[in-house]
């Protein structure tokens, strides 16, 4: 039994030990709160392309020749005009 008596720790192991716990403690909280925080994110698809916009189309088939600058102006101006309504 004499293992167990007469083996104080000193000033500077009752410092390590303190420092071992509160860095200990310190980092599952962290760990715990990233994880939390991840989880919490709204989801981003960034595998899905991105829907290209009218006016887009309409520089890509200009650009192709599938229609002239006169054409490409006309349904520009169509567009920024909006939505067509019937008398």
């Amino acid at each position: 039994m004499m293992f167990w008596y007469n083996h104080d720790v000193s000033g500077w192991g009752w410092f390590a030990m303190s420092s071992g716990m509160i860095l200990f403690w310190a980092l599952v909280i962290t760990v715990a709160v990233l994880l939390f925080r991840t989880l919490n994110r709204p989801q981003e698809h960034t595998h899905t392309p991105a829907t290209p916009s009218a006016e887009d189309i309409l520089r890509e088939r200009l650009a192709r020749g599938e229609i002239d600058e006169d054409d490409y102006q006309r349904r520009l101006n169509a567009l920024h005009a909006g939505p067509l309504t019937k008398p």
